[in-house]
C-alpha cells in the first residue's frame, strides 16, 4: 500500500522505493484545495443567507401583526415560549431575539439589500472609492448595485455579507444607513469579527480612513492616488501591544512585530509584513528600515518609519532616503514605486504639509496611539437589553 507524504510530495511503495509525482501534480492539487475552500465558503454564505432570510420573515410577520391587529409585547413573549417548545435545541427564538428580528425587518424593508440613496452615499468620499474599487477588482466581495426607484437612484448593498450577530450589534450603534453600508462592506472585505468591527466603530474608522496627510495626489497617477490614500488612516491604534510604558521606538517596534497579526489587522487589508530593521547597504554604509511591508493590491513596497517623539520636518528627509533606497535595491520592474508612512505619537498638520512639499517620493504622515481600547469600546458596545447573547451559534 502506498503512503503519501505531503511535505516531500512523494509516494512510497511497501518496498520503500520512492518515485517523484508528475510535474503538474502540485498545481492540480492546489486547484482542488482552492475549489474545496470556495465550496466551503459558499456553504457558509448560503447558511447565513437562509438564517437572515428566516429572521427577516419572522420580524416582518411581527411588524404586520402589530400594525394590522395591534398585537403587543405579550404576543411576542408567548410566541417565544411556543417556539422554544417546538425547537428546544435552538436558542435563537428568545423574546429578546424576536424583538431584534422585528427591528431588523423594520430597518431593512428591502431585504436582502440595504438601499442607500445615492445622494447620501456620495456624501462619503470613502464610499465612492469603495464603489470604484468594487467595480475594478475581483476581490470576492459581493457587488454594489446601482438602481433607480421612483425616479431616485439608490445604491444596494448585500446584507448577507455579514452575520446576524454582526447586524444586531451594528444596528443600534450606527444610525446612518450610508455609514452602515460602509461597515457592512468593510467587515466583509477585511473579515472582521464582531468585536473587531465594534472596536473600529469605537475608533471612528470611517472618518479616520484616508485621513493621513500625504502627497499622493502629486506623486501617484490619479487612477491610483485615491486608493493609495485610503490604504492609510489617522490615527492608528496600537493598544493591542498591552502596555503604556513603552517610550522608545525600538520597544514599540519590537512589540508590534511580536503581535504581527494584530498589527496587520490594524494596518488594513492588503498589507503583508516583509521585515523589521530591514538591512540596506548604500555606498558601503549600513541602514535599517524600521518596518518594511508590501501592499498586495497596490503592488508596492511600503516603508514605515516609527518615531517615539513629536513630528519634526527632518524625519521626512530620512523617509525619502529609505524610499529611494528600496526603489533602487529591492523593487523589481513588476512593482510600482515604493511609498512611505511616518508614524509619530503627535504631529502638527501644518508642519507636515510644509515638510512634504517638493518631494517627488509618495509618502504620508499619521499619528499612532498606545493605549488600552476597552474603555473606548464601551460606548459602542450593543445594548445588552436588546441582544440575545445566547444566540452565538450564528456568529
Amino acid at each position: 500500500m502506498a503512503r503519501y507524504n505531503k511535505k516531500s510530495v512523494t509516494l512510497w511503495s511497501e518496498s520503500d522505493k520512492s518515485y517523484i509525482l508528475p510535474q503538474d501534480y502540485q498545481k492540480w492539487c492546489n486547484e482542488i484545495v482552492s475549489l474545496i475552500e470556495q465550496a466551503k465558503l459558499q456553504a457558509v454564505l448560503n447558511v447565513n443567507k437562509e438564517l437572515l432570510a428566516l429572521y427577516w420573515q419572522i420580524g416582518k410577520g411581527i411588524l404586520q401583526k402589530q400594525e394590522k391587529f395591534g398585537w403587543g409585547a405579550q404576543v411576542v413573549e408567548q410566541l417565544a415560549k411556543d417556539l422554544s417548545i417546538s425547537f428546544p435545541d435552538d436558542r435563537g427564538f428568545s423574546a429578546r431575539n424576536l424583538w431584534n428580528m422585528k427591528r431588523f425587518a423594520s430597518d431593512y424593508p428591502d431585504f436582502p439589500f440595504l438601499q442607500v440613496p445615492l445622494a447620501d452615499f456620495n456624501q462619503y468620499e470613502i464610499l465612492q472609492v469603495a464603489l470604484a474599487e468594487n467595480s475594478e477588482t475581483n476581490s470576492g466581495q459581493l457587488p454594489l448595485i446601482k438602481i433607480e426607484k421612483n425616479g431616485e437612484q439608490f445604491m444596494q448593498v448585500q446584507l448577507v455579507q455579514i452575520t446576524w450577530y454582526h447586524h444586531i450589534s451594528l444596528i443600534p450603534k450606527v444610525k446612518s444607513l450610508a455609514e452602515r453600508a460602509f461597515y457592512i462592506m468593510e467587515t466583509a472585505r477585511q473579515g472582521w469579527s464582531r468585536d473587531v468591527m465594534l472596536a473600529n466603530i469605537a475608533a471612528d474608522y470611517l472618518h479616520n480612513k484616508g485621513k493621513a496627510i500625504t502627497n499622493f495626489k502629486n506623486t501617484i497617477p490619479p487612477t491610483h492616488s485615491d486608493f493609495a490614500r485610503y490604504a492609510f488612516k489617522d490615527p492608528y491604534c496600537f493598544g493591542f501591544i498591552g502596555t503604556l510604558s513603552l517610550k522608545n521606538e525600538y520597544g514599540i517596534e519590537k512589540k508590534l512585530t511580536e503581535h504581527v497579526t494584530d498589527f496587520l489587522m490594524e494596518m488594513g487589508r492588503g498589507f503583508a509584513f516583509v521585515g523589521r530593521q530591514y538591512h540596506l547597504v548604500v555606498d558601503g554604509d549600513d541602514y535599517y528600515v524600521d518596518l518594511l511591508m508590501y501592499h498586495l493590491q497596490m503592488h508596492r513596497y511600503v516603508v514605515i518609519e516609527l518615531k517615539a517623539v513629536e513630528f519634526i520636518p527632518e524625519f521626512v528627509s530620512k523617509l525619502n532616503f529609505y524610499i529611494s533606497a528600496v526603489d533602487e535595491y529591492i523593487k523589481t520592474p513588476q512593482d510600482n514605486p515604493t511609498i512611505g508612512l511616518l508614524l509619530c505619537p503627535t504631529k502638527s498638520n501644518e508642519k507636515v504639509r510644509f515638510s512634504l512639499r517638493g518631494f517627488s517620493q509618495p509618502m504620508g504622515v499619521a499619528e499612532y496611539e498606545i493605549k488600552k481600547i476597552i474603555e473606548d469600546i464601551q460606548d459602542v458596545l450593543p445594548d445588552f437589553n436588546s441582544i440575545d447573547l445566547e444566540n452565538t451559534s450564528s456568529d
